[in-house]
């Protein structure tokens, strides 16, 4: 079985270049996420037979051979398409223009910085001297338009015209077009907006004309990006950072939008763990403080879109480390002495374990206390760059549910260690239960 994935919250480029895949591999089956964008959802609630999709839900990923991702370069922003990560004799195939580097491995790859991604596959297409119906035609003119912000944003490159001029010859209607790309504007809407340029401030970081609004919203808010990009217009500044937060749900979603060539917003969004372009971008970041994000927005421009702060400021080192065959009534003594809720287990300078105060519940018998660490250690062992940020830790321990994380170098060597308490108290007003 040959499939055709993209990224969770699919845009209308990520639509197009699914369907388009399906043209260039016309035996893989299209497989869309669950969570789609709300104008994406309602073209499908129309065209959605013309198509044939298919949900993950759909499709046996056992009897799947090959694996073609399009408009996205990262496993974990995959639909229930884990489970491929490591399958074995699994043939890859990745088309991606985002400029940044992800984690999947493919077999062949098209990754090339593009205003959209399905330009990138119609000049595939015109090289097979493929037919294009209207219908087909006018999605991946949607796509080229919504992806490059109708052909204006800093990262459209010629080529993108070129191919919005190739589709209109192949029939491609722009009223469609405009259609499915004017996004609901309603009374909620306007009141975001409202209150982002009543309260919203102006201020100038790194040459940069920059106004970052934190916005409580309750219950579900659509087209919060075309408010963020009207604030941006009707402000005149270089860039425009919305954060929005429900209360209810514990989450921020952050969204940035920027005319000015220089400030790549997909880079910061990237720090906080979502992507985007240099225009354009969003994040999503669960029980955070809104001042923190603006202040590591703050951060992120005025150190050129690098974190300022890394693993490498907050960790503890030397690391204390038991070997494995140490008694554990020896490792709880050491846990005791140096003050520690839990140290790594090195063989050789491997790390082969984590032993923490937890496991020690293991133990049902007094005669359990001579047995080696090894035997109640944990052999899920999950690192981390000293590169990475704070935040970057805080969700690998929340999603792993882990209380500390290695710190490793490039050469994997065992640098340090950071714990739950030092990444979510620098950076979330969170606490582990």
């Amino acid at each position: 079985m040959q499939i055709v994935t993209t990224h969770k919250s699919m845009d209308f480029d990520a639509l197009a270049s699914v369907i388009a895949a399906t043209l260039i591999y016309p035996d893989a089956l299209p497989v869309i996420p669950r969570s789609i964008n709300p104008n994406v959802k309602a073209f499908l609630s129309i065209h959605k037979d013309i198509f044939n999709i298919y949900t993950p839900d759909e499709i046996d990923l056992d009897q799947v051979t090959r694996l073609i991702v399009v408009d996205v370069n990262k496993w974990d922003r995959l639909d229930q398409m884990k489970r491929l990560k490591n399958k074995e004799n699994l043939e890859i195939l990745l088309w991606d223009h985002h400029p940044d580097k992800g984690d999947i491995n493919a077999n062949q790859v098209c990754h090339e910085p593009m205003g959209a991604n399905i330009t990138l596959m119609i000049r595939h297409l015109r090289f097979m001297n493929k037919k294009l119906t209207p219908v087909q035609a006018s999605l991946f003119l949607t796509g080229i338009h919504e992806d490059t912000g109708n052909l204006m944003f800093p990262s459209t490159m010629a080529e993108d015209a070129s191919a919005a001029a190739y589709l209109m010859e192949n029939k491609a209607d722009l009223n469609v077009v405009g259609a499915w790309l004017r996004p609901a504007y309603g009374e909620k809407q306007k009141n975001i907006l409202f209150d982002m340029l009543k309260f919203g401030k102006k201020m100038k970081i790194n040459g940069y004309s920059i106004c970052i609004n934190m916005v409580d919203i309750e219950g579900h808010v659509g087209s919060l990006s075309l408010v963020v990009n009207m604030c941006r217009e009707i402000l005149n500044v270089d860039a425009v950072f919305g954060i929005f937060t429900g209360k209810k749900k514990g989450k921020s979603i952050i969204i940035g939008r920027s005319n000015a060539d220089g400030l790549n917003i997909g880079n910061i969004m990237k720090s906080m763990g979502g992507g985007g372009h240099p225009g354009a971008g969003s994040a999503m970041l669960k029980f955070v403080n809104p001042e923190t994000v603006k202040d590591m927005i703050i951060n992120l421009i005025e150190g050129n879109q690098q974190s300022s702060v890394q693993i490498s400021d907050i960790m503890s080192f030397p690391v204390v480390t038991v070997p494995p065959n140490m008694l554990m009534k020896d490792v709880g003594k050491v846990l005791r002495e140096k003050g520690c809720t839990g140290v790594p287990v090195v063989e050789e300078d491997k790390i082969v374990g984590i032993i923490s105060r937890r496991d020690f519940r293991k133990i049902k018998k007094k005669s359990g206390e001579q047995a080696p660490v090894k035997a109640f250690m944990s052999r899920k062992i999950i690192t981390i760059d000293s590169g990475k940020s704070p935040v970057h830790a805080a969700r690998q321990m929340v999603k792993y549910d882990i209380g500390r994380l290695p710190v490793v170098d490039k050469n994997n060597k065992l640098i340090g260690i950071v714990t739950r308490s030092d990444a979510m108290t620098y950076f979330y007003d969170m606490h582990p239960d």
